[in-house]
């Protein structure tokens, strides 16, 4: 394995912390699946969670599973190589995500990506 992963929670312009603030309203049972999530893909990389990772197509996002009575979806992207940004996330209620979930995600990407690009 190369260098450690870096996992970083979106943070609004105004300086909220949606992601945050989501994991705040778990169950410490349900943050603590999601933070060893995490933890995992910080020590030993995203191929350590396959089985919980998912390419939402025609998006640049990607989505973590938590499956079982949770079912807990978190939207994030890879921009560079070991960077994972954390976007959005919720809990899932039917088959197909929400299309209104993945424009939040989209909508905090591409507000990230512009402040990037300018600094």
């Amino acid at each position: 394995m190369d260098r450690p992963y870096k996992v970083y929670y979106y943070i609004s312009t105004s300086g909220e912390n949606p992601f945050s603030d989501f994991l705040d309203q778990l169950s410490s049972q349900q943050q603590a699946k999601i933070l060893r999530i995490f933890s995992n893909i910080k020590v030993y990389g995203l191929l350590s969670i396959l089985p919980h990772i998912k390419k939402l197509s025609g998006t640049p996002l990607w989505e973590i599973r938590i499956l079982g009575k949770d079912n807990i979806r978190i939207l994030y992207v890879c921009p560079l190589k070991e960077m994972v940004i954390v976007l959005h996330g919720f809990v899932k209620k039917k088959q197909k995500t929400p299309a209104q979930e993945i424009g939040i995600a989209l909508q905090r990407y591409k507000e990230w990506s512009s402040r990037v690009v300018k600094s």
